[in-house]
């Protein structure tokens, strides 16, 4: 019987959240509240190639933490960025996001979620078994 690994489960789920995000969301424009967003935020002259470069920055994140180069690193600068991104949304844009003001408090959970990821799971895994990969 196989045993099932947290790690890559969690690692897998979270690239893909930013692919979602990136991918649908933002590339292929099928929300359009978050090109809404980045208008109010950044204007709207140049907020449809914005919007795509976000996305294309998160598509690249995905591949980023399947690669598992610089893990620790990656994390960090995952959750500076969702961090970031809800605060100035929850500051300047709360009626435009999905749950109004309560999206910093999913923020703070992913952020969480990140940091047990990466931060305590990933030693737990090292200590039991030096295998943390997908394969």
């Amino acid at each position: 019987m196989t045993k099932i690994r947290l790690y890559p489960i969690l690692n897998f789920l979270i690239a893909f959240v930013w692919l979602a995000n990136g991918l649908f969301c933002k590339v292929l424009n099928l929300v359009p509240r978050h090109q809404q967003i980045v208008s109010a935020i950044l204007g709207s002259d140049h907020s449809v190639i914005l919007t795509k470069t976000i996305g294309v920055l998160e598509i690249l994140m995905a591949i980023w933490i399947l690669s598992n180069i610089k893990s620790r690193f990656c994390t960090v600068a995952q959750m500076l960025i969702v961090g970031l991104m809800n605060i100035i949304e929850f500051a300047l844009v709360p009626h435009l996001l999905l749950f109004g003001r309560v999206n910093l408090i999913i923020a703070m959970l992913f952020i969480s979620l990140l940091y047990y990821k990466e931060f305590i799971l990933k030693k737990r895994s090292l200590l039991k078994s030096p295998d943390v990969s997908i394969s």
